[in-house]
């Protein structure tokens, strides 16, 4: 594996584990009143086009970098609609 490889892999682990502090204080606080929904949708878009791509030419860590990142933007979304008061 060369330089540019682990490069990938390493910034593929980085992206990925970006909204895992998140996720879980939304899920320990049930708090998401400064969450944007807006946002979480483009995020969410966002790396699913980017999923796609890295499905479409076999780059792994694009695939798995954003795989758990739309994952974790879907849950977040969920969390978002499932504890916003009404």
């Amino acid at each position: 594996m060369d330089w540019i490889q682990v490069a990938g892999h390493v910034g593929a682990f980085l992206s990925s584990i970006t909204f895992i502090p998140q996720v879980y204080k939304v899920w320990k606080t049930k708090s998401v009143g400064d969450l944007s929904l807006a946002m979480m949708m483009i995020v969410f878009t966002s790396t699913l086009i980017w999923l796609i791509y890295g499905i479409a030419l076999m780059l792994w860590p694009v695939i798995l970098a954003n795989g758990i990142i739309c994952a974790m933007s879907l849950l977040l979304i969920y969390f978002k609609l499932a504890y916003t008061k009404k």
